[in-house]
């Protein structure tokens, strides 16, 4: 995979505070429910689910939580039909940006998705727009404090794994999708704890941000994350490192 962006050392340290907002839960809770409802309640055969949970797990959701999101999937108890939509925009200095959404209500979900892309000088796009910029690939990310570079290494190779790129205090594993399952169970079988595991859009290339957009283009993906409705984002920005440490 070509192209690394400083984006994801970023993302990863505001996940850490974000762990802490209780609407991760929801958010964990309407993945589980749609990955119940698309491949079934039993974790064994559904892949989706299983990563789902095992987040959900990760981030201390009780577990009468998770076996009530799973019965809602599979309508076992009644709860909100979600729909799956992936939007598409450019951000301030064009970068392009693609936000995983699950909404019960696509109408709102839209509007204020666009509000956010023209607050901060973006402008979202047409479906297609810019997803051609993005492969789908497995995404798992390691802190570096809990494992050496090497065995990591080894571990990846030997399932199957892509690539391994160093991001700031992260490792990031890229798999294509079809391995993403083994590459993650490989290292769950060497205890090798994992920050986040999941499919998503990685950019084939990426965009230097210049000093006068790097403000307003973390504003922008920060919001979208922040969005009740948003999964996950996905952008092609690099952000160069005489500017990280102001942009964290």
């Amino acid at each position: 995979m070509s192209g690394h962006s400083k984006w994801s050392s970023i993302k990863h340290k505001k996940a850490a505070k974000d762990a802490k907002r209780g609407k991760l839960f929801t958010k964990l809770i309407k993945e589980i429910s749609v990955a119940a409802r698309m491949g079934g309640g039993d974790i064994n055969a559904n892949p989706r689910l299983r990563t789902a949970v095992a987040t959900a797990k990760a981030q201390s959701m009780p577990n009468d939580n998770i076996e009530r999101a799973i019965k809602k999937g599979t309508g076992e108890l009644e709860g909100v039909s979600y729909e799956e939509i992936q939007y598409e925009g450019y951000g301030p200095g064009g970068a392009a940006i693609l936000a995983q959404v699950l909404t019960d209500n696509k109408n709102r979900t839209v509007s204020e998705i666009r509000r956010l892309f023209t607050k901060h000088g973006g402008n979202l796009g047409e479906t297609g727009c810019v997803s051609w910029m993005f492969d789908k690939r497995g995404l798992i990310t390691v802190e570096k404090s809990q494992i050496d570079e090497d065995r990591l290494v080894g571990l990846v190779l030997d399932a199957g794994g892509e690539d391994v790129k160093e991001e700031g205090d992260i490792f990031e594993i890229v798999t294509q999708p079809e391995d993403f399952e083994k590459v993650k169970e490989k290292l769950e079988q060497g205890k090798v704890p994992l920050a986040s595991a999941q499919i998503t859009m990685v950019p084939k290339n990426t965009v230097n941000v210049d000093a006068k957009h790097v403000e307003q283009i973390l504003k922008l993906t920060e919001e979208l994350e922040d969005h009740d409705d948003v999964q996950s984002v996905s952008a092609n920005f690099n952000i160069p490192d005489e500017l990280i440490e102001k942009a964290s």
